[in-house]
């Protein structure tokens, strides 16, 4: 089972923090579809946060279809995103063949992780 934990510092939401953790739980292959996430009591027991921080977190991630809500079971895992796991030795080929540019173009590794970091930043804040 997963353990939430957040980072109050960094500015980001808390919900959005765990709605992160979930799909990188995901992504990496921790949750797979049917798997049960921890209930929002379990959730605000292990990290003192208010219950309708947790119900948004989960609500959102229900929307985006990667969980489904069971009226008194839980909230369960729906798919896994095996498809974007297939993609990634060639989403990787392409982000070095970009980062070998940048570096032909003079930018430093700190420059290019900044770039990065700030396209992520923008994406985050469009969703």
């Amino acid at each position: 089972m997963i353990e939430f934990r957040l980072d109050r510092h960094t500015g980001v939401p808390a919900y959005r923090q765990i709605m992160d953790q979930v799909r990188h739980a995901i992504h990496l292959g921790i949750l797979r579809p049917g798997d049960q996430l921890p209930t929002v009591r379990e959730v605000v027991r292990q990290i003192t946060i208010n219950p309708n921080t947790v119900h948004r977190a989960y609500r959102e991630l229900e929307l985006q279809g990667l969980t489904e809500g069971r009226t008194g079971s839980g909230t369960f895992i729906r798919q896994s995103l095996s498809e974007v796991s297939k993609q990634q030795p060639k989403l990787l080929s392409q982000l070095e063949l970009w980062i070998k540019r940048a570096r032909d173009a003079g930018l430093e590794i700190e420059a290019i992780e900044a770039l990065i970091a700030e396209a992520m930043q923008s994406m985050k804040e469009e969703e």
